[in-house]
């Protein structure tokens, strides 16, 4: 069995901000049951022995661990090449040295909008100005420097200039990730749906951007799911290249296998990594071919997209086994159609009226019960009410 790449460490599910896509888990990682130092310090030695090169620390917000020097020096110690995905908040000039001191190599830094207003109010908190601040402490220092921008309906109208604004902060990589539909995202989808035309505009957009700033920045740009024909390979396959573990230990092949039901993820509190990764149920359920259903099974892609997102065909059609449902082949594909084309219906509906569709910012301490109650009207009754024509 290869190696994965990487291993992606959500130190916890704390986090400062509120962000209305935000990809948890709806249901998260209490503080006290979150892995120790130690714990930590032992799966980064474990990973290296496994083959892995690279650490990303995320959350939630990784710098709300008071131990994350300790955690990045372990991952120094094991020869990892290691990176901290941050939303800035927690982070003052006096620690991002402590943490290059102790061996981290790259920092990717959030940003929700280009300017304070908006992007606050996307966040859910008062960030923006805090995500500048720290963003000139990084570009005055030797590390390397990514800046990730999640783009949206809300925002996607601005995206030359948000470009233009990421730019100027010096970063040598920029990923412009439009919003995937898991966790709090989905709760949110109407509002964050964008339109075709946003679509088209933002794929031009982009390859005009890459051409102009290729001498001084690499952009990476992750399309919308629902207005494509073929699936993304999703985590380039499932538990082929890249192994998640959650800030209670679970290992995992993606960020949102959780909804999966029937799978047991097993934890490096319990089991080596090594075994996790080549032997355990969980891990080899999706690898491979054997799994696959039709169309996938014959489908001469199946080796390039691996039948596409098994999260996404879980919370779409109800199987995880289906092939993912953006497919053109897929039986499921006029579902994602219909999807689109509805949550952008609603959302034109309220622009008409001089409202935005709105959304439901995180709250970690909201149990499931309590978001359905206060939740708002379902898409159904938002659709009845426009009774506008459904267009994407």
């Amino acid at each position: 069995m290869k190696a994965p790449l990487s291993i992606i460490c959500e130190l916890t599910h704390r986090c400062p901000l509120r962000c209305v896509y935000c990809s948890n888990p709806l249901e998260l990682t209490a503080r006290g049951l979150e892995l120790t130092t130690a714990e930590w310090a032992a799966t980064m030695e474990q990973a290296a022995e496994l083959g892995i090169l690279h650490a990303h620390f995320t959350g939630g917000e990784p710098l709300a661990r008071p131990d994350l020097n300790a955690i990045v020096a372990a991952a120094r110690q094991a020869g990892l090449y290691s990176n901290l995905i941050t939303s800035g908040i927690g982070m003052t000039e006096a620690r991002l040295d402590s943490l290059l001191e102790a061996g981290l190599d790259h920092v990717q830094l959030s940003f929700q909008g280009g300017d304070e207003l908006r992007a606050d109010e996307i966040a859910g908190a008062r960030a923006h100005d805090h995500k500048l601040k720290v963003a000139e402490w990084i570009r005055s220092r030797r590390v390397a420097f990514t800046v990730n921008l999640v783009v949206h309906r809300r925002n996607l109208d601005e995206l030359a200039e948000l470009i233009a604004f990421c730019a100027s902060l010096g970063p040598q990589r920029l990923e412009i990730a439009n919003v995937q539909y898991y966790g709090w995202a989905l709760e949110n989808r109407t509002a964050l749906m964008p339109t075709r035309e946003q679509m088209e505009r933002s794929v031009r957009i982009v390859e005009s951007a890459k051409q102009a700033l290729a001498e001084k920045l690499r952009i990476d740009f992750v399309p919308p799911d629902y207005y494509a024909s073929q699936p993304k390979a999703c985590m380039g396959g499932w538990a082929s290249q890249t192994l998640i573990i959650d800030p209670g230990g679970r290992a995992l092949p993606c960020h949102a296998a959780g909804v999966i039901p029937g799978l047991n993820f097993d934890s490096v509190r319990q089991k080596p990594l090594r075994w996790i990764w080549t032997d355990s149920p969980a891990m080899n359920q999706y690898r491979g071919d054997d799994w696959m259903v039709e169309p996938c099974r014959s489908c001469p892609r199946k080796t390039v997209d691996f039948g596409g997102c098994r999260c996404q065909a879980y919370l779409l059609t109800g199987n995880a086994t289906n092939a993912d449902p953006v497919c053109m082949l897929s039986p499921h594909h006029d579902l994602v159609k219909s999807i689109a084309a509805a949550e952008t219906s609603i959302s034109r509906c309220a622009e008409a009226d001089g409202k935005s569709p709105g959304w439901v910012y995180r709250i970690f301490n909201l149990s499931p019960g309590a978001r359905k109650a206060d939740a708002p009207q379902t898409n159904q009754d938002r659709t009845e009410a426009c009774k506008q024509p459904a267009t994407a």
